[in-house]
């Protein structure tokens, strides 16, 4: 008797381990958030500093430093945008549209919206993903077929076979030979799908059929709400470390290879960029940097070039095979809601990283060595046609 006393004790002790373990990722989602210690808009700087965020249209020339100070931001140059409330020191290069792949501009960029392109008459718009398309001829209906709905700037053309023909597997309208279900107008009875009472009682195989399903369904969901929880726990935990482990955006600084932004002497509204060099001497011997780029070549042209050239889905294959650490992809990720600014920021990091042990790029030209290693790596992952472009603009032997 004492025995089974204690079997049921170690019984009960294991279901509910069994139930703690289901609820423990519940448990870590009710912990509060390091986001919400500051007032909505703002965003936490080191040592505990709340600091407000630059309004659309502007970018931030400098944080606050203590509480109640206001962060210092400067409108976007010609040229440039930020469309959301942000807290970047670069605003973004407006869009091009490119009259050579049929996109033709509807409206001109603005210091707080991109610019917005179209597909030309005749072609439509195909998405590649939420930030990327092309524009591709509209699709010509064929003698077999008729057209239903017009092509559009934003929608192919729909086409349907025509009478007495149907869509075969291919996708071919194939003319109707036989009696099937394409072609009823070619059967002399319609065909009887049923004969059985319709009001009879369902069987008992119907039963354990309906039975075993709603078992299969319960379970399924169950599998995947409880897989769901973990990977949401899971995720915040693993941002919560990434928060404490750097206090500040990862761009907030530029580096010394980037360009350097000069002011003009005119008002706030007509800041211009331009590329500085660090001496007079760097100016009279070109010659003594034979493994840099060109003046003329700035690392975000350069990256912007890259988005344009490599596939969306490919981006994350090749900054990892130029050495980003994937810790740095996912806070990419987590500080920009765009795909596009995630990708550009990856390659930041790579970009900055490599010129800051460039040696003599003296902080305004790219390190010839880091853009043969972006070549190499391009060519290694099948996008040669990619490299063959950046080298014919960049008029590389």
């Amino acid at each position: 008797m004492e025995g089974a006393g204690h079997r049921g004790r170690w019984t009960k002790c294991t279901i509910l381990l069994l139930f703690m373990s289901m609820f423990i990722p519940t448990l870590t989602l009710l912990e509060p958030s390091e986001e919400h210690m500051c007032p909505h808009g703002d965003y936490p700087a080191e040592k505990g500093i709340c600091c407000n965020r630059c309004s659309p249209g502007f970018k931030l020339v400098e944080k606050c430093n203590a509480t109640g100070q206001r962060s210092n931001c400067k409108p976007c140059p010609d040229g440039e945008f930020t469309d959301q409330m942000n807290f970047y020191p670069n605003c973004l290069s407006c869009r091009r549209c490119k009259a050579s792949k049929h996109d033709e501009e509807i409206s001109a960029c603005k210091r707080q919206q991109n610019t917005v392109c179209r597909c030309e008459a005749g072609y439509y718009k195909f998405n590649i993903d939420s930030e990327t398309y092309e524009c591709r001829r509209c699709k010509q209906c064929r003698r077999d077929e008729k057209k239903t709905e017009t092509c559009t700037p934003e929608k192919n053309t729909v086409c349907e076979c025509t009478e007495n023909y149907y869509r075969a597997t291919a996708g071919k309208c194939t003319p109707c030979k036989n009696c099937t279900a394409e072609c009823k107008h070619h059967c002399s009875d319609p065909p009887v799908l049923n004969t059985g009472d319709p009001h009879a009682a369902p069987t008992i195989n119907e039963y354990l059929i309906n039975i075993i399903a709603g078992v299969v369904v319960v379970t399924v969901v169950s599998l995947m709400l409880v897989v769901l929880i973990t990977y949401v726990a899971t995720k915040r935990s693993t941002k919560k470390k990434l928060l404490k482990r750097t206090t500040q955006p990862s761009d907030v600084y530029p580096d010394s290879c980037e360009q350097v932004l000069v002011h003009s002497e005119e008002p706030s509204e007509n800041l211009s960029v331009r590329a500085v060099p660090q001496s007079h001497a760097s100016e009279q011997e070109p010659s003594n940097l034979p493994d840099c780029v060109p003046l003329e070549i700035r690392i975000p042209d350069l990256i912007y070039t890259v988005l344009d050239l490599v596939p969306v889905l490919q981006v994350k294959r090749l900054v990892r095979s130029l050495g980003v650490k994937d810790t740095e992809i996912e806070q990419a990720e987590m500080d920009h809601r765009s795909c596009h600014e995630a990708h550009y920021q990856m390659l930041r990091v790579w970009a900055e990283r490599g010129s800051r042990t460039g040696g003599g790029c003296r902080g305004r030209m790219l390190h010839w060595p880091l853009l043969h290693e972006l070549l190499d790596k391009l060519r290694m992952i099948h996008l040669g046609q990619a490299a063959e472009e950046l080298e014919t603009k960049y008029s590389i032997q």
